[in-house]
């Protein structure tokens, strides 16, 4: 699915208030979307991205769930301030946290606000395959459990298909590596997704692959900083070593900056060092926020989950993990 990537205005329509500190924001907004997918809002200055929790093959209004973050610029404005009938500034949907095509059973581990794409894929598999689909969704308490009646009417329908857990960490402690063990059972040929706090996804993620699930089975939606693994150098491209260095322009604005190309460099990070102020969110790969058009050479994304494969093929680069690999590169954000 080819996006446009500018921002649209979009109104409210509805908010419901799905728990103390979570809101889901009923949007006009016809845009085509896959289940599990996410909206960037630009507000207060920056950008937040914010997954979809409607279906596009259940449901007839899109709509995106945001939780309250204790200092979170983006999240609190949209509590404090939007009303029904309010416009915000957001891309088209975005995002590969999708439903994989095939017959395996679909298993899904999320803490918190997680559930939120999570909701979307259960609802596109239960309506559109015959899979089994089973999710833990972890939370701090009772109250904080999101989607609690919309989880629950679905496994009423759907019995024998769907199955929930709720797992609440102040009756049962925290989620542990054994819980996760014994949640999965024999589905290890499942397609598993994850979407929930770091230590929550690693320990998922962890427990997955050593009781011998294969990483190509895991999804996981990452909008939190991972910690960082040493890489192995690179060899710089024939063309770059033959002319001993490389330039990078970008155009953001109006404004066209070159600066030399620095080894190991990020586009994102050559355009902030030329003074410029490119959008960006996640610097992980995952949210899209950062991404440009690749007008002059080559650049190779260090991880994509983001952009699909006809936009790649079109030119469309996420800059956060874009590196050049020709002596000359030229990206250009739209306005």
């Amino acid at each position: 699915m080819v996006r446009d990537h500018g921002f649209h205005p979009v109104r409210i329509k509805r908010i419901v208030q799905e728990t103390a500190d979570t809101r889901t924001y009923v949007l006009d907004a016809p845009f085509p979307y896959l289940a599990g997918q996410f909206l960037t809002v630009r507000a207060c200055g920056t950008l937040r991205s914010y997954s979809m929790s409607s279906s596009p093959d259940t449901d007839s209004e899109l709509t995106t769930t945001v939780k309250r973050v204790p200092g979170g610029l983006v999240s609190n404005w949209m509590h404090d301030h939007l009303a029904p009938g309010d416009l915000i500034e957001t891309t088209s949907p975005a995002g590969v946290f999708c439903l994989r095509e095939g017959t395996a059973p679909l298993v899904a581990l999320c803490g918190g606000s997680g559930v939120t794409p999570v909701l979307s894929l259960v609802k596109t598999a239960l309506a559109t395959t015959g899979r089994r689909v089973r999710v833990l969704a972890a939370d701090r308490d009772a109250d904080s459990v999101i989607f609690a009646d919309t989880l629950s009417e679905l496994a009423r329908r759907h019995p024998g298909r769907f199955e929930i857990r709720h797992h609440l960490d102040d009756a049962q402690g925290l989620v542990t590596g054994a819980e996760i063990q014994a949640f999965v059972g024999d589905d290890l040929d499942a397609d598993f997704y994850l979407c929930g706090p770091a230590p929550f996804m690693e320990l998922a993620e962890n427990t997955l692959l050593a009781q011998g699930a294969d990483a190509g089975q895991i999804v996981a939606e990452r909008f939190t900083p991972a910690p960082e693994e040493p890489e192995e150098p690179e060899e710089p491209t024939e063309a770059v070593a033959e002319t001993g260095g490389g330039t990078v322009t970008v155009v953001l604005a109006g404004k066209r900056r070159t600066v030399d190309q620095h080894p190991r460099e990020s586009l994102l990070e050559s355009a902030r060092r030329a003074g410029l102020m490119p959008p960006f969110s996640c610097e992980m790969g995952n949210c899209g926020t950062c991404i440009a058009r690749l007008t002059e050479g080559e650049a190779k994304m260090r991880v994509n989950n983001a952009l699909d494969d006809d936009e790649v093929a079109e030119g469309w680069v996420l800059t956060c993990q874009g590196e050049p690999v020709t002596p000359h590169v030229t990206v250009e954000y739209e306005s």
